[in-house]
C-alpha cells in the first residue's frame, strides 16, 4: 500500500522535475566544449552520484548472468549514443525542435517493443505513432530552407531512437537490479564511451576552464540527478502512466527557458508539430496497452 503521508507532495516533486530537466538544453547552449565532451563528463558525474548512492546494494552487479552483462553493456553503449546525438543535435537545431524529436522515445520503445519483445500495439498506439510520425515530419519539412536545421533535428532523432534501445535493452536487467546500482553502472559505461570516442578523435580530455567544469557538474546534478530521481520517487505515489505523460512537459519548459535565456523563438512549425508530436505519445504512452 502507498504511503498516504509521503514526506514530499509527489505532485511538487514531479513538477521539480519536469523544471530540473528543462535546464538541460540550456546548459548545453551554456558550454563552449565539444558535444561529447559534455555528454561525456555528465555521465561520469552522474555515475559517481549514483554509484555512491548504492554502495550498499553493489553485490547485485557481480550476480549478474554473462548475457546480463553483455545487455548491461548495450544499454550503456545506447545510453551513450543518445546523449551524444541529443547534445550535438542542440549545435545545429533550436531547442524546441531537438527536446520535442528526443522526447518522442516512448513511440520507438513500443515500435522496438513490438518488434524485440513481441508486444503487441493497440490501435490507440498505432494512431499514436503515426500523428507523432507525422509531427516530426512537420517540424523536418520547416526546416528545409536551412540544411544545418535539417541535420540538427537528425541528430536529435538518432538520439530519440537510441534512447529507446536504452529503456527497452534495460527493461529485463530493472527487474533485478536497484536503481541507483543500474543508472550508476550505465552511465559509467556511456561516459566512459563518450570519453574514449572524443580521445580517439583527438579530443583533448582536460585541460578546460572551471566555468566548463561546472557546466559538466551542474548537467550531472540537475537534470540528471534531481530531475530523474524526482521523477523515480514520484513514481511510488502516483500512475506511471501520469509520469510518462508528465516528461512531456520538458519540451514546452525547455522552450520557454530558450525563449526567455536565449532569446530563441521556435518556428510555426515546430509548434505545430510540437503540438502532434506530444498529442501523439500522450496517445500512445496513456493507453495503457489496451
Amino acid at each position: 500500500m502507498a504511503d498516504l503521508n509521503p514526506p514530499v507532495n509527489p505532485k511538487l516533486a514531479l513538477t521539480v522535475g519536469i523544471a530540473a530537466v528543462s535546464t538541460a538544453s540550456i546548459l548545453v547552449r551554456f558550454s563552449g566544449s565539444n558535444p561529447l565532451i559534455i555528454a561525456g563528463y555528465r555521465m561520469i558525474f552522474a555515475s559517481l552520484l549514483m554509484l555512491a548512492l548504492s554502495l550498499g546494494s553493489m553485490d547485485q552487479l557481480l550476480e549478474l548472468s554473462g548475457r546480463e552483462r553483455a545487455i548491461l553493456l548495450a544499454s550503456g553503449l545506447s545510453l551513450a549514443a543518445h546523449f551524444g546525438t541529443w547534445t550535438a543535435s542542440l549545435e545545429y537545431t533550436s531547442v524546441a525542435a531537438s527536446t520535442v524529436i528526443v522526447d518522442s522515445s516512448p513511440i520507438f520503445v513500443v515500435l522496438l517493443s513490438y518488434l524485440l519483445l513481441g508486444e503487441g500495439v493497440s490501435p490507440r498506439e498505432a494512431g499514436g505513432i503515426i500523428l507523432s510520425l507525422v509531427g516530426a515530419s512537420v517540424i523536418a519539412l520547416g526546416h528545409l530552407d536551412a540544411g544545418s536545421n535539417l541535420f540538427g533535428d537528425l541528430l536529435a532523432l538518432i538520439g530519440s531512437v537510441s534512447l529507446a534501445v536504452y529503456l527497452v535493452a534495460g527493461r529485463r536487467l530493472r527487474s533485478g537490479l536497484d536503481l541507483a546500482p543500474y543508472t550508476g553502472s550505465v552511465y559509467g559505461i556511456a561516459g566512459i564511451a563518450l570519453l574514449s570516442t572524443a580521445s580517439a578523435l583527438g579530443i583533448p580530455l582536460m585541460g578546460y576552464p572551471v566555468r566548463e567544469w561546472v557546466i559538466f557538474l551542474s548537467l550531472a546534478i540537475i537534470p540528471s540527478g534531481l530531475g530523474h530521481n524526482s521523477y523515480n520517487y514520484a513514481l511510488k505515489y502516483m500512475k506511471a502512466s501520469i509520469i510518462s505523460v508528465s516528461i512531456l512537459g520538458e519540451p514546452i519548459g525547455a522552450s520557454i527557458l530558450a525563449a526567455l535565456i536565449l532569446r530563441e523563438l521556435p518556428r510555426i512549425t515546430t509548434v505545430v508539430g510540437g503540438i502532434m508530436v506530444m498529442a501523439g505519445i500522450y496517445a500512445a504512452v496513456s493507453s495503457g496497452g489496451r
